[in-house]
């Protein structure tokens, strides 16, 4: 349950209400706006300044799982040339960056709630 919550972008207390102000496509090219609280029950996301720093770290780790995993996909069972790879990584990261900013914050407030 907890990672549905996670990748939807709902509020770790009720469960009802949304993390982020921007609905739809989560692949999109600009960065999300966050709530400051939960519209249903009133949680306050952002604990205290500086709050999400460690979700940097959070959305590093993601990044790093699917360069990886693309490189892997891409070299080892495809067998595409170095720089191919190098370019089809690189895309994937800079597609996936707000897919990471959203789902490594969501992670970050329901570790700390």
């Amino acid at each position: 349950m907890k990672i549905a919550g996670i990748v939807k972008g709902t509020c770790p207390n009720c469960k009802k209400g949304a993390i982020f102000e921007t609905k739809g496509n989560i692949f999109l090219l600009r960065m999300p706006k966050m709530n400051e609280r939960c519209g249903v029950c009133n949680l306050k996301f952002e604990k205290e300044t500086g709050f999400f720093f460690g979700a940097m770290f959070v959305s590093y780790a993601l990044a790093v799982a699917e360069m990886v995993a693309s490189l892997v996909i891409f070299w080892m069972f495809i067998d595409l040339a170095p720089l191919t790879v190098f370019m089809i990584i690189a895309g994937i990261a800079i597609l996936t960056s707000t897919f990471n900013f959203r789902v490594s914050r969501a992670i970050w407030i329901y570790l700390f709630n």
